[in-house]
């Protein structure tokens, strides 16, 4: 795991730029918004696909910004933020972000049901990165 350093405070590095660049491709969706902790931009990205394309070339020069926020933010451990997210971006409907994460119940109830009809998936680009940090804080808890 790297550290990235802001102002003598040193964070973990939660969320990859890499990540949210490819997800910035699909920025019409929101999807990197979400992916950094700002559900209600990407709530208004996706309906509005990117502020009609102007917010979302926007957001290409304030991914690094969002990433550093999104670092300080969210609490680092075994599951991994980038893993988790890509998971859900592109393959929510079947549950496996959520398989990841050890939430085996709602995984086979996402995989069978499509994803809740695709109102669970809204439900976790609203939620995704505090279920994460949660998971994080437990195990980082249970290991001290």
């Amino acid at each position: 795991m790297s550290v990235n350093s802001e102002f003598g405070q040193e964070y973990p590095d939660t969320h990859s730029k890499l990540v949210g660049y490819v997800l910035w491709l699909f920025g019409f969706s929101g999807a990197h918004r979400f992916f950094y902790g700002r559900p209600i931009s990407g709530t208004v990205w996706f309906f509005t696909l990117g502020l009609l394309g102007i917010g979302w070339l926007v957001d290409l020069f304030l991914i690094p910004q969002l990433d550093r926020e999104a670092d300080r933010r969210y609490v680092a451990g075994p599951n991994d933020y980038n893993v988790t997210w890509i998971l859900l971006t592109f393959v929510g409907v079947f549950g496996f972000h959520r398989f990841y994460l050890g939430k085996w119940l709602s995984g086979l109830i996402y995989f069978f049901t499509g994803g809740l009809l695709l109102v669970g998936i809204l439900y976790d680009f609203w939620t995704l990165n505090e279920q994460i940090s949660e998971s994080n804080l437990e195990w980082n808890r249970d290991r001290s």
